[in-house]
């Protein structure tokens, strides 16, 4: 056998292992069945390759994100009179590059700083200057965040009007247990699919433009946030679990309006509406990602399936990724309330601790301090 032959067939062994019906499909099923139950019935099931659908499609997402902030959210932004300046670019100076680099951009201590002063005959105060001048030319201006913030509560406001629009007449919003009844053979209307895949191309949209986008502190937690939403949808689709997986989709997108909300808000210094649309954010996030997610898709997942369907490998994998999204709502849910509590119960003002960005600052070489009432997202980025 020639070696073209022997890695085909190495592939197509493979291939069968991984596809194995014991592993994606509930006892006495198989994908056999599944093709022939749309043959002889007209029950359309979803088919893996369409996941690839996603991919390409998030850079026609990215390219409506850039159109709709550049020519919609820049202007408005404007016109509620955010500035679209540009940051200050800081000296050339090798040596203080080399110090922001290796200290990642954190501004020295201060022998470090007098140390510095003396070896390239500057006053103290001018390499400070020059670190905070450093630390803000590749920091995003307010309008840009407002852009980016405006894109995402577009996003988010649109998908799930849709997504209510799909689930209304659908069994399964008004009886969980129909996700289950007749497993897997559920036919995949043409809402449910545009449903899924418009999901899709959002987060694979995420895991590439988070990259470019504001950096925050809890950057890694965000992106494994996307793929395992991007897993989670994935296996969901392959087994069939569509409906269940409806139900995690709409949920989720529901308290992100108000955050988004929020933070334009807050941009433009209407505050107090700021800080009514944190408590709503804060009070629908606590609801559905601590409360309807876990009693009501989990227990039905956990509880309620197994005394329908005959479990199988892959739904093991499903639900210890549901697990997953609830730990990192737990995380979520604490800096949230962190958030609230400095609010309350400080003097000043606190930085959001999911946030790793900066205001607009002012650099110059004094500096004054306006005292502010405290607000629970005057830092939120």
């Amino acid at each position: 056998m020639d070696p073209t032959s022997k890695i085909f067939g190495s592939s197509m062994t493979l291939f069968k292992w991984f596809w194995n019906d014991d592993i994606w499909l509930p006892p006495n099923v198989t994908w056999t069945d599944l093709e022939q139950s749309e043959i002889r019935e007209g029950v359309a099931v979803p088919k893996f390759s369409h996941l690839w659908y996603p991919i390409p499609a998030s850079l026609i997402v990215i390219a409506i994100r850039y159109v709709v902030e550049r020519h919609f959210f820049r202007p408005f932004g404007i016109f509620l009179g955010l500035r679209a300046t540009k940051r200050q670019p800081a000296a050339t100076n090798d040596v203080l590059e080399e110090c922001y680099e290796t200290g990642k951009g954190k501004i020295p201590r201060a022998d470090s700083l007098t140390s510095l002063s003396q070896q390239l005959g500057m006053t103290v105060r001018q390499v400070e200057r020059w670190f905070r001048i450093r630390r803000m030319q590749n920091k995003p201006s307010t309008l840009d965040k407002f852009s980016e913030t405006g894109w995402r509560g577009f996003y988010y406001s649109s998908v799930f009007l849709y997504g209510c629009s799909v689930l209304w007449n659908k069994p399964w919003l008004w009886d969980i247990k129909h996700c289950w009844y007749n497993y897997p053979l559920h036919r995949i209307d043409s809402d449910v699919w545009w449903y899924y895949m418009v999901e899709l191309s959002f987060y694979w949209a995420l895991c590439i433009s988070q990259f470019f986008d504001v950096k925050r502190k809890d950057f890694w937690e965000m992106f494994i946030h996307h793929v395992t939403t991007i897993a989670l949808m994935g296996f969901s689709w392959t087994c069939n679990l569509t409906r269940v997986g409806t139900l995690v989709l709409v949920i989720h997108d529901c308290a992100d309006i108000f955050l988004e909300a929020a933070k334009l808000c807050k941009y433009t210094n209407y505050q107090k509406l700021c800080d009514i649309l944190f408590a709503c954010f804060a009070l629908t996030w606590v609801v559905t990602r601590l409360g309807v997610y876990p009693t009501w898709i989990l227990y039905s997942t956990t509880i309620e399936a197994p005394q329908i369907v005959e479990m199988f490998p892959a739904y093991y994998i499903f639900n210890g990724l549901l697990a997953i999204l609830l730990v990192l709502h737990v995380i979520w849910t604490y800096f949230i309330l962190k958030i609230i509590y400095k609010a309350m119960y400080s003097g000043k003002t606190e930085q959001d601790t999911r946030s790793d960005s900066d205001d607009e600052e002012t650099v110059s070489s004094s500096t004054s301090t306006v005292s502010q009432p405290p607000s629970p997202v005057k830092k939120m980025d």
